[in-house]
């Protein structure tokens, strides 16, 4: 009897872990769909608007690597709930398309799994929810500790910096960033 048990349990714990994983693969993929139309109805509008009734955060922006074929709704914030949902727009930072540095924040294992394919010279696309559209062009990136970004937050160009945790493939957290620095090309208005 014993021997039948352990192998049971063992797919049971494999099973539960399986379902853990795909659940937040899942809920991210759903959040997308959701956060989409909210977004819609916000460049509709031009008033922020709630992807479901008790979201914390709403979408600020589009950002597109079309190259790649990468999209992801940006939210207001970098809360930990927010970041369950998407890229996050850091709050002590400017929009995109104005002057100083706007930072976006996600996940390196679901909203910007991408960056680990954008290469140096690709075009980022930024749609505001107000329908303001920004172009840049990817610069440099780096890896840095999480306390030492070397982000400027005084810069005179209007700049866009995408972050994530490094590296890309870890499965726990550490202290180093992978920071994409891109420079305004122009808007796409």
């Amino acid at each position: 009897m014993p021997r039948l048990i352990s192998p049971l349990v063992l797919a049971l714990v494999g099973l539960l872990l399986f379902g853990d994983g795909a659940y937040i693969h899942a809920k991210a993929w759903l959040a997308q769909v959701l956060l989409e139309r909210a977004f819609d109805r916000s460049v509709a509008t031009g008033q922020a608007v709630r992807p479901w009734s008790w979201a914390d955060t709403w979408p600020v922006a589009r950002i597109e690597v079309k190259r790649i074929g990468a999209s992801a709704i940006v939210l207001e914030g970098t809360s930990g709930q927010a970041l369950a949902f998407g890229p996050g727009h850091i709050h002590q930072t400017v929009d995109a398309g104005e002057r100083g540095v706007a930072v976006y924040a996600a996940h390196r294992d679901t909203h910007f799994r991408f960056l680990r394919n954008v290469t140096i010279g690709d075009v980022i696309d930024v749609t505001r929810s107000d329908g303001r559209r920004f172009r840049y062009r990817a610069d440099f990136s780096a890896v840095v500790r999480f306390d030492e970004s070397g982000i400027d937050p005084a810069a005179q160009d209007a700049e866009l910096v995408l972050t994530t945790c490094w590296p890309f493939d870890a499965i726990t957290s550490g202290p180093e960033r992978y920071i994409l620095h891109a420079t305004l090309m122009g808007t796409g208005e």
